[in-house]
């Protein structure tokens, strides 16, 4: 009697364990949206703007890029991952950016009660100007979803 229910339920478990481990691995990461540095920036990136995705090219969002004060550098490479947030913009008027960082939350950011004073994103953004490094800063950035 005892091997009947034990192989009862070790089969139920081992039919169980896929479901559980799909919930799992299947939640959502979606970040889409702009991104603006935490507090003041440093000098050397005073004419920063934000970093903007919009994977699904929502009208309401900015074009994808990183936005100074004066243009728009589109990505050259991207990767969005939680834990790898990486770029390289295309150059602009002998400027371009690079930023290796990770975001700090996970899930849907549109969709989320996320402020304008809690850093959702961390990394080093660089400036370079005729190839050579010019600026660069770790900062810590904060999510808008547009309106």
């Amino acid at each position: 009697m005892i091997n009947k229910y034990l192989c009862i339920f070790l089969l139920l478990c081992l039919t169980a364990a896929p479901a559980f481990t799909q919930r799992k691995t299947s939640a959502r990461f979606d970040p889409d949206g702009s991104f603006w540095i935490h507090g003041d920036p440093p000098a050397d990136f005073s004419e920063f703007d934000s970093i903007n995705l919009n994977a699904k090219r929502a009208r309401y969002l900015q074009t994808p890029g990183l936005r100074t004060r004066t243009s728009l550098h589109r990505y050259k490479t991207l990767v969005v991952k939680r834990d790898n947030f990486t770029f390289t913009t295309m150059t602009v008027r002998g400027v371009f950016y690079t930023f290796s960082g990770k975001f700090l939350k996970g899930g849907v950011y549109g969709a989320g009660d996320l402020d304008d004073e809690t850093p959702v994103l961390e990394g080093t953004l660089t400036r370079f100007r005729d190839g050579k490094k010019v600026a660069a800063a770790n900062l810590k950035f904060v999510y808008f979803g547009g309106t």
